[in-house]
């Protein structure tokens, strides 16, 4: 399916929030997903991801998530300082913050022409995917798909000592799509056992899948990226999404 891409800005608190949209060049109303980048914001891999997911049938929104440090169009390196500027911003946003951004988009989403109001999803990377998993607890959000999410397990996010988002799983209405690499030292094996225990007493409706590879295999550029684990985790994402 053929794509259309633009940026919007986006108000979130005293900050406009620069976000990246990809949807359908078709006419017709489709299912709407925020998708949340890594601690890089919007980087080539980030952008493609979006219109890749575009191309299946969703109108997606991608928010710039340090918009109140960082200067609008700000993408980081791929690099260590890059890794450090990326970890530092986290640090100085607090989840309060990060959740005011989640609503901001959903309600963005909710009012464009081209979304199905009633099928909205969030799909997150890294950080991003505790963002996602942040964003299941809104209860117009049906599905979410979290790669990898950083923190989830531990309470790691933001400035925050814990965010406490594993405690909040019994407010999940939706479906979830937990993704890890089992090579991932950032998730380790007990902090995967973690989650799913918190989940399953939770009562949450999810699937937990693994794969063999390591931290952030589906980013596109470097040396961790896995081609065929990403096309398996990716279509297996496409068929969770299109099931809600």
């Amino acid at each position: 399916m053929i794509v259309t891409t633009e940026y919007v800005s986006i108000a979130s608190g005293q900050s406009p929030m620069r976000t990246f949209i990809a949807a359908p060049s078709r006419r017709g109303t489709f299912p709407g997903i925020l998708l949340y980048s890594d601690i890089f914001q919007l980087t080539g891999p980030t952008l493609r991801s979006a219109v890749r997911l575009a191309g299946y049938g969703f109108v997606v929104a991608a928010p710039e998530i340090y918009h109140r440090i960082e200067p609008p169009g700000t993408v980081i390196a791929f690099d260590d300082d890059g890794r450090d500027r990326g970890l530092a911003d986290a640090a100085r946003t607090s989840v309060a913050e990060f959740d005011l951004d989640c609503r901001a988009v959903l309600d963005y989403l909710k009012q464009h022409p081209a979304v199905d109001r009633g099928k909205l999803g969030a799909v997150g990377f890294c950080i991003g995917g505790h963002l996602a998993f942040r964003a299941a607890f809104q209860s117009d959000v049906s599905a979410t798909a979290c790669f990898y999410g950083t923190g989830i397990h531990n309470g790691k996010l933001g400035k925050d000592e814990d965010a406490g988002s594993l405690k909040r799983a019994l407010e999940i209405r939706g479906e979830l799509l937990m993704v890890f690499g089992m090579l991932d030292p950032h998730v380790p094996e007990e902090g995967r056992e973690k989650t799913k225990s918190a989940l399953e007493g939770a009562g949450t409706k999810f699937k937990m899948s693994l794969y063999a590879a390591d931290h952030a295999f589906m980013r596109d550029e470097g040396p961790r990226y896995d081609p065929e684990a990403t096309d398996q985790a990716w279509a297996e994402m496409i068929r969770f999404l299109r099931r809600q």
